[in-house]
């Protein structure tokens, strides 16, 4: 079986984690960007501690959970953002206003929906988490 989303398979073994109660889960293969996106749920709180585990083939990573994430997901194919339009997808993907992140990739990295408009740069929608 081929994996088509590395990111994908990812966050949906976070979600299934997490709504079976589990203080953590193991995730491979590692890539840069799932590095980077759970740093950013890190950052936000949304997730605990996570180790990079290097075994000389694909990597994995253990991340604790700490029972705040809802629900997470990648937005695929990566649809193009302009700075003025991350509001109207924080509308359509997010439940409220103050709840939740969406995850872009810009020329400055990845970064949340708030970081990149701070910054006023656009860029591909990653996903995002509540």
């Amino acid at each position: 079986m081929v994996r088509v989303s590395v990111l994908n398979d990812c966050l949906k073994s976070i979600i299934n984690a997490e709504k079976t109660g589990k203080r953590q889960v193991m995730i491979r293969p590692s890539s840069k960007v799932i590095v980077k996106f759970l740093s950013v749920m890190q950052k936000h709180g949304y997730i605990g501690e996570f180790e990079i585990i290097d075994d000389h083939r694909s990597g994995k990573i253990v991340v604790q959970l700490i029972g705040r994430l809802n629900k997470c997901g990648v937005i695929s194919p990566r649809f193009n953002v302009k700075q003025d339009d991350i509001e109207k997808w924080v509308a359509y993907l997010l439940p409220s206003r103050q709840f939740g992140f969406i995850v872009l990739t810009t020329s400055a990295g990845i970064m949340d929906h708030d970081e990149a408009r701070r910054k006023k740069t656009g860029g591909k929608i990653l996903g995002f988490f509540y």
